[in-house]
């Protein structure tokens, strides 16, 4: 019987090792890399979890910034200087003087006949009575207002990178650094851990969360796509980071803007409601469609245009 010639192994097979007839295990690749991302971002939050301070990226028309925010006891914080802002607006400025030439119009009353001074004399009496009536009612609201004051000085309030009423925005996170060390004056060099902040932050720590993103850029022509193209997301953090500027920052026309009972108010309520499920989604949805689409984005172009003219962009 001829002999039959020896098989030769499949070319998928695995080949024997010669001396235990065992296949070679798969030389495995590297697995740090991951788990070193992880430990790299748990080391920056660290940081920034410690100190109580934000990088925060903010998109807008202009371009996109990062800067840092914090939030602290509004008793704790000096409000940013805005007198140097203001005195560059011509319309501040023409508001400010207005008053004062008014008053140097008025001249000394001038009593023509006894019954006109005698009427006069009766109705100033009558003003002063007036007065400390007032005077009175507004000693027990002073008291009142004492107590509200005391709560709002506990209330914590934000505070974001900036200086003489201008919010400072950098291109990168290398520049960003680079200011933080540097010693500049800034609005958040006041914080007790602002030192601290300066000696161990590193370019890559400048990472923001995603709910530190925010795209103001994208509102306005969001909002005029019409109702069906609203993102709530992109909608409702904006409103947040603009009501934050706007106190941070001192513009008191964005507050009145985006203040209980407005109509940019009532649009967020009601983009709130309706990412909820249930009957109150449902509410929701159809009190955004009683919303105008040009009114709300008129309004936000105004917000957004009043944010842009105060940022000082830094390379």
């Amino acid at each position: 019987m001829a002999r039959q010639s020896p098989q030769r192994p499949d070319a998928d097979e695995p080949e024997l090792d010669d001396t235990t007839g065992t296949s070679e295990p798969d030389v495995a690749e590297p697995a740090d890399a991951a788990p070193d991302v992880a430990a790299a971002e748990t080391a920056n939050r660290a940081l920034w979890d410690e100190l109580r301070i934000d990088p925060v990226e903010i998109a807008l028309p202009a371009g996109t910034g990062f800067t840092l925010r914090a939030y602290r006891s509004a008793r704790e914080l000096t409000p940013t200087d805005v007198a140097e802002r203001d005195a560059d607006d011509p319309f501040l400025a023409r508001r400010q003087v207005g008053p004062a030439e008014d008053d140097a119009d008025e001249g000394d009353v001038v009593i023509l006949d006894e019954d006109v001074a005698r009427e006069f004399a009766e109705s100033e009496d009558e003003e002063q009575r007036a007065q400390r009536d007032d005077d009175t009612t507004e000693d027990g609201k002073d008291d009142a207002d004492e107590v509200t004051a005391d709560e709002a000085g506990d209330e914590e309030v934000p505070i974001f990178l900036t200086h003489k009423g201008r919010l400072l925005l950098f291109k990168t996170p290398e520049s960003l650094v680079s200011f933080v060390r540097s010693g500049a004056p800034n609005d958040l060099s006041q914080l007790d851990s602002w030192d601290e902040l300066s000696e161990r932050v590193e370019p890559a720590d400048i990472a923001p969360l995603d709910d530190d993103v925010y795209e103001l850029d994208l509102v306005v022509e969001n909002l005029r796509g019409g109702h069906d193209t609203w993102d709530p997301t992109l909608l409702i953090e904006a409103g947040e980071v603009a009501r934050d500027l706007a106190y941070a920052l001192r513009l008191p026309a964005v507050l009145d803007m985006l203040a209980t009972g407005s109509s940019l108010d009532d649009l967020d309520e009601a983009l709130r409601a309706s990412v909820g499920g249930g009957i109150g989604g449902f509410m929701g949805r159809r009190r955004l469609k009683k919303i105008g689409a040009q009114t709300a984005s008129l309004g936000w172009r105004t917000i957004v245009g009043k944010i842009s003219a105060v940022v000082d962009w830094r390379d």
